[in-house]
């Protein structure tokens, strides 16, 4: 079992360009003040960055990997279902951009990540 499947990712749409994703909020996720803990959300815009850019550049035999991830929560999630999606901004040789937005069920915006992927030989 992967990281993500520990806090419950599920990827609905994967493509180079965007990726979406959910996380059904759980206890085990919230932090002290009862809403979603903020490394969920961070983990969230990670992986799905990473797919995205996975399914980009692994044909060419290449590989993702993080190298910056600046996540800011903006509202809390205390119940329901976390909706996440990605959208690629920069494509290039050696480097990727993403951004991610987070929303609870009512479709508010509740945080927000830039995620840089570096792209390197397998």
């Amino acid at each position: 079992m992967d990281f993500d499947a520990l806090y419950g990712l599920e990827v609905t749409d994967c493509t180079d360009s965007q990726v979406r994703g959910r996380v059904c909020v759980r206890e085990e996720l919230t932090g002290v003040a009862g809403g979603v803990h903020g490394g969920v959300y961070s983990a969230i815009s990670e992986a799905l960055s990473v797919r995205g850019t996975g399914t980009g550049v692994g044909p060419d035999g290449r590989v993702p990997v993080v190298v910056s991830n600046l996540t800011t929560q903006l509202h809390p999630i205390a119940a329901g279902t976390i909706h996440a999606s990605a959208v690629c901004r920069h494509r290039g040789r050696t480097t990727w951009v993403w951004e991610v937005e987070i929303a609870d069920d009512e479709g508010l915006r509740c945080a927000v990540a830039r995620v840089t992927v570096a792209v390197r030989d397998r």
